[in-house]
């Protein structure tokens, strides 16, 4: 079975640079870092011109479908019946981008076939990742 899920969507940039208002996005999702979710935005819509990703908590995005979640860097929000708005702030910047709510859902659906949404310390072997750890010591 695999331990990685890419699932890839259209994003519509609200807030950003106005050459490129829908770009596509990629979330992923693996097993051996259970408790996040990854969202990688390609070069050309950045203003690095660099790919960017954020790293945030699976149970940001899944609860962000249902109402305003998120505090800090990443802000996740439902946006009328059919859409989901994600706010990435940094020194540089908003970005705001609203995604599809049923791909979201579809993205979550196979996130918790691989790994169940309060099974997620299960994916960890403390005693191999202390002694990984311990091995230089």
């Amino acid at each position: 079975m695999s331990i990685v899920i890419e699932h890839s969507v259209q994003a519509r940039l609200v807030a950003a640079a106005p050459r490129m208002p829908s770009i596509p996005a990629t979330l992923h999702y693996d097993r051996r870092d259970p408790f996040a979710i990854r969202m990688s935005f390609p070069a050309p819509a950045t203003l690095e011109g660099v790919e960017v990703c954020w790293t945030f908590a699976r149970d940001l995005l899944t609860d962000g479908l249902h109402g305003p979640q998120g505090h800090g860097d990443v802000r996740v929000r439902p946006y009328g019946y059919d859409r989901t708005v994600l706010e990435f702030h940094a020194p540089e910047g908003t970005a705001v981008v609203h995604v599809h709510s049923a791909e979201i859902r579809r993205f979550l659906d196979a996130t918790s076939a691989l790994v169940p949404l309060g099974l997620e310390h299960l994916q960890f072997d403390l005693d191999h990742d202390l002694a990984e750890l311990m091995r230089g010591a």
